[in-house]
């Protein structure tokens, strides 16, 4: 028996109330790590930098250093806090579904997170390194006549940048997930996947010239392993296909056997 209107909503308020309050206490819980996150962040650029003394990190402003720990407590809580909103959005919409709908829907809630952290530790690993490396190659040790050229960077800009890589690296590598949705919805197609494959690369080479540093290695540490989800993504297009047909042609199968007396 299906639920009133007004239930539904009753249930929704009550799954965003307990997702705040998740988030919310996993804010306030990161808040005074923030110093060891911005530390842990920093991590590539330190090296990068080398062990030369007098190198760091400065804040021009008088709330800057603040904000940006409280920016870090809000990313560190919303991490943290992320597995149990997607519990709570499970609570919502699982008791709506099907059992082949559950079934379908359970490996899209566990391989989420773990490609995220894929491409996450993929740009903080990898990516992060190396551009670090590329730009600090511009600076200029002091000449005879006292002439410097030396990066001071600002806590806040490095670490929005920093953010935004992780974060754009991981969402990125939730493609496989993507396709294979659609193409369960019927939105896309093997074929079409398959014949628009240089289309797929002309857009990977998009995104990731948007996303990355200017430099040469970071947009091919995304173009490459984007295009190898995409590949694949086609593979578990077509063993999820094959998987629906031979189910469907057991259930017409079961559907026309006589039923015993």
């Amino acid at each position: 028996m299906q639920k009133p209107f007004l239930e539904h909503l009753i249930e929704l308020r009550l799954r965003l109330i307990y997702s705040l309050l998740a988030l919310g206490s996993c804010i306030a819980l990161c808040y005074p790590f923030a110093p060891w996150i911005f530390k842990f962040l920093s991590e590539p650029l330190w090296h990068a930098m080398g062990e030369e003394a007098g190198r760091r990190l400065i804040y021009t402003g008088l709330t800057e250093a603040f904000l940006t720990y409280l920016k870090l407590a809000f990313f560190g809580g919303f991490v943290l806090s992320f597995p149990l909103i997607l519990w709570q959005l499970w609570l919502f919409i699982g008791p709506g579904l099907y059992a082949h709908e559950k079934r379908f829907l359970w490996p899209f809630l566990i391989a989420s997170p773990l490609l995220f952290i894929m491409g996450a530790c993929l740009a903080y690993y990898v990516v992060c390194p190396w551009a670090w490396e590329f730009f600090l190659s511009f600076e200029m040790p002091i000449s005879t006549t006292g002439f410097s050229l030396q990066l001071e960077a600002r806590m806040s800009e490095y670490l929005s940048l920093v953010i935004k890589l992780i974060l754009a690296f991981g969402l990125c590598f939730q493609l496989p997930l993507i396709i294979l949705g659609l193409a369960n919805l019927g939105i896309l197609s093997l074929e079409s996947l398959r014949h628009k494959r240089k289309y797929a690369f002309l857009i990977i080479v998009i995104v990731a010239a948007i996303i990355t540093p200017p430099d040469i290695f970071s947009p091919l540490s995304l173009i490459i392993p984007l295009y190898t989800l995409y590949e694949i993504s086609i593979s578990l297009v077509k063993i999820s296909l094959k998987r629906k047909g031979s189910s469907h042609v057991r259930h017409q199968m079961d559907s026309r056997e006589p039923r015993s007396a």
